[in-house]
């Protein structure tokens, strides 16, 4: 696996390379790069180049010193494609990975051809959108084990190899012990911001997620102008993980289409 450094960060990152289409793929808070083997071979399969990166303090991709500042998720994201040469390219996040996708689309649209966010909370700051998403979300469900939180029942009842699989990724994605401080959106994400979005979103939700269910991904939804969205109805947080042919299928259409 490559690395680029870029300020404060020595960033590693995978690509299939190829002259397709570029993808780039933004893990969950509870993943890696390593959280596509779903998901890599369906897309090269199709054409598409893929790119997946470890986001700052996860996995590889270390903070240069432990004073570094930590930067923004947009602008690593920005250091990496200018490094790869990329012009436009397709954007795929999942959770977390979902609230710089939003945040580098509004920052940076000239350089996207379309977004998918999955199963995200969209890091959306207004008052009434942190009600709802306080309610939907107390700190009952916060304090459960991680895969009670983020994997579906059914996924969990079903599937206890991919579910130890998923774990393991998760248990190594944060190497440091003393994690260094979170990065933020270069503006706080507002709702005001979403409605500025002139690119082709996909907001997929899972039926069965607790940490962002399909009440509050309609309300991230309602103000972007070009946004569609699908639900799978049995998936939990992790629904890219759990459902991986189905998700697969929703977002290679989406993008084929843009």
């Amino acid at each position: 696996m490559p690395a680029v450094t870029l300020p404060g960060v020595n960033l590693w990152y995978t690509d299939t390379g190829g002259t397709g289409t570029p993808v780039i793929l933004l893990h969950a808070a509870s993943g890696t790069c390593e959280s596509w083997p779903y998901h890599l071979p369906a897309f090269t399969a199709a054409g598409y180049r893929c790119i997946a990166y470890d986001r700052r303090g996860w996995g590889r991709s270390r903070p240069l010193s432990p004073d570094a500042p930590p930067g923004s998720v947009s602008a690593d994201l920005h250091g990496l494609v200018t490094h790869l040469g990329l012009e436009r390219f397709h954007l795929i996040g999942t959770a977390a990975g979902g609230i710089g996708g939003l945040d580098y689309t509004v920052e940076h649209p000239e350089r996207v051809r379309s977004l998918v966010v999955a199963n995200s909370i969209g890091g959306v700051q207004d008052p009434a959108y942190l009600t709802v998403q306080q309610r939907l979300r107390p700190p009952e469900i916060q304090h459960l084990p991680i895969a009670l939180r983020e994997l579906g029942p059914s996924y969990r009842g079903t599937d206890p190899e991919g579910v130890q699989r998923w774990i393991a990724i998760e248990q190594t994605c944060h190497p440091d012990p003393h994690p260094h401080p979170a990065q933020q959106p270069r503006q706080p994400m507002t709702l005001a911001r979403l409605a500025t979005i002139q690119r082709p979103v996909l907001i997929i939700m899972g039926g069965a997620d607790l940490l962002s269910p399909p009440a509050l991904m309609r309300l991230l939804a309602a103000p972007i102008p070009q946004c569609q969205h699908a639900m799978l109805p049995e998936a939990g947080h992790a629904a890219f993980w759990e459902q991986p042919e189905l998700w697969n299928r929703l977002v290679l259409e989406f993008v084929s289409q843009h």
